[in-house]
């Protein structure tokens, strides 16, 4: 049973979570499975990331919705990176469901950490606003789909930070049009995670029902903000990465102690 407390600090944490989505882009759900077991107080790691994944999920197709309307996706590209990584998230779900809840929770401070480098590295990047689908670039697209669905699998994450480059890798495309697109992969992800943690009873349904309106209504504001904040992006990317580095540095010292 969820209590009332409970409940306004998981809608609370929607709103952190889906404010960070909207104004940063990929990387923001990484705050959710440390906000549900340190703020929220859900005592299980496995049922934290089945719950986040799906309100990740949630947050991801709004916002691909928005996206979707701005003609920013490369759809044919994204597919079939998000086709190769529902395989791979599933097979990493398996996985995870068998690892220790407070290994897990270590492990993933840990890639906290990586999310934050890559976060603090990430720069615009121009290249081919024409890129499609073809025969040159599926068999990478497909390879790194598999890969980084098996880290979002494992993870509970979404992933952003990991699929926004192996778009760009794989296709050369602009970093706006790899953003737009990731969040296909952030959703097909989510979904194959939260399904594969829901029938092991690991997912709090009210609780997910909570974060992920929290998470509509900061996407919203978080995506209303990006415009009035563009001069200030590196500034908040700044921070954002400041900020999962002191979460990952406290997991790490909780997982210790």
């Amino acid at each position: 049973m969820m209590s009332l407390a409970q409940g306004l600090l998981g809608a609370a944490s929607g709103s952190l979570v889906g404010f960070s989505l909207g104004v940063i882009g990929g990387g923001g759900s990484i705050l959710a499975v440390p906000l549900m077991v340190y703020l929220v107080g859900v005592p299980n790691a496995h049922v934290a990331i089945g719950t986040s994944s799906l309100a990740v999920a949630a947050s991801a197709a709004f916002g691909l919705l928005i996206h979707a309307r701005a003609g920013t996706v490369k759809w044919g590209c994204a597919s079939v990176l998000a086709g190769a990584g529902v395989i791979g998230a599933f097979l990493g779900s398996l996985v995870g469901k068998m690892v220790d809840g407070q290994r897990l929770l270590t492990m993933f401070a840990l890639l906290m950490l990586v999310v934050a480098v890559l976060m603090r590295r990430r720069r615009d990047h121009d290249g081919n606003k024409s890129v499609q689908l073809s025969r040159a670039n599926a068999p990478a697209l497909a390879g790194v789909g598999l890969a980084t669905g098996m880290l979002s699998g494992f993870f509970g994450i979404g992933g952003g930070f990991l699929i926004v480059p192996a778009l760009v890798f794989a296709t050369d495309m602009p970093l706006v049009y790899a953003v737009s697109s990731s969040l296909v992969a952030v959703l097909a992800f989510g979904l194959t995670t939260a399904t594969s943690y829901a029938f092991s009873g690991l997912v709090n349904w009210p609780l997910t029902a909570v974060f992920i309106i929290g998470g509509l209504a900061g996407g919203y504001i978080g995506v209303k903000s990006a415009h009035l904040l563009a001069g200030r992006r590196t500034l908040l990317n700044d921070t954002f990465v400041a900020a999962i580095s002191c979460v990952a540095i406290y997991m790490l010292i909780r997982s210790w102690m």
